[in-house]
């Protein structure tokens, strides 16, 4: 279970990015966090892993205190993707990039040869194997960070921003890839501006602004809140809005395209 307790984070710089933050996530859950530029987002996540240590509060990691541990220590049971993926490649190859963690944490060369091809091949890059990682595209480059993290099959897994430079197909494989995840009781944290992605997941969500969370609650719920998004600078999903404009309606919002053609193209319409 991740817990913060009253977390407060101020930048050296002397802005507040975290005001007064209680959350808890439990095992296996799956938590989006949405909100506008500068709302907290990301530097909420960044506490999960130690990367920043709170001025205020406590960030508890399977009930150890993130401040009494290294980052590497909780590297091994949370990986993050980060946005930009230029600041967490550094390998010569994309091989040697994908092995560097399981090396570190101690992987038998056998087990590493393993989850290096599954996760070379699941992300569509054992062609670049022994290109450099900075001569991949955006999107390949957002691919690689996720192979990385996968391969070492952390409890955690963190995702920022992870449709940025992804095209649609992309986009399909790692919503497969998060459903996965829960499936097989990992804990899932996305942070995105990409509600669209975020809509048929159904997650748990997050809503936060000015350092806060304005909002905590089940992600159909929620997105149907115009006023609460609107306040957030949220965008609604647009399968949202048109079930909020038919005239006649199923009990709830429309989880997918699917849902929302096989009603609309049936016995009652758009009104």
């Amino acid at each position: 279970m991740i817990e913060f307790r009253d977390v407060t984070f101020v930048h050296q710089t002397g802005k507040t990015a975290l005001r007064d933050v209680s959350l808890k996530v439990e095992k296996a859950e799956m938590l989006a966090v949405v909100g506008e530029n500068g709302a907290g987002k990301t530097t909420l996540v960044k506490h999960v892993n130690g990367l920043l240590k709170p001025t205020k509060g406590t960030v508890l990691v399977d009930g150890e205190d993130t401040r009494l541990k290294s980052t590497a220590e909780l590297s091994r049971k949370v990986g993050i993707a980060f946005q930009n993926p230029d600041h967490q490649l550094f390998s010569e190859s994309v091989e040697a990039e994908t092995t560097f963690a399981l090396k570190n944490f101690g992987f038998s060369r056998e087990l590493i040869d393993q989850r290096l091809n599954w996760a070379l091949q699941f992300f569509g890059l054992d062609e670049y194997r022994n290109s450099s990682p900075l001569a991949l595209s955006g999107g390949e480059k957002k691919r690689l960070t996720l192979a990385c993290i996968l391969a070492w099959d952390p409890e955690v897994v963190i995702l920022d921003e992870p449709t940025v430079g992804q095209d649609a197909i992309q986009k399909e494989k790692l919503s497969g890839i998060i459903k996965m995840l829960r499936s097989t009781g990992k804990t899932t944290i996305i942070v995105s501006h990409d509600v669209e992605f975020i809509w048929p997941l159904q997650p748990r969500l997050v809503v936060m602004s000015q350092g806060r969370i304005v909002a905590d609650g089940p992600a159909h719920t929620l997105m149907g809140d115009e006023k609460l998004l609107e306040g957030a600078r949220v965008m609604q999903p647009q399968l949202v809005k048109l079930y909020q404009r038919l005239r006649r309606r199923p009990d709830s919002p429309f989880a997918s395209v699917n849902d929302a053609r096989m009603w609309i193209t049936g016995p009652v319409g758009v009104g």
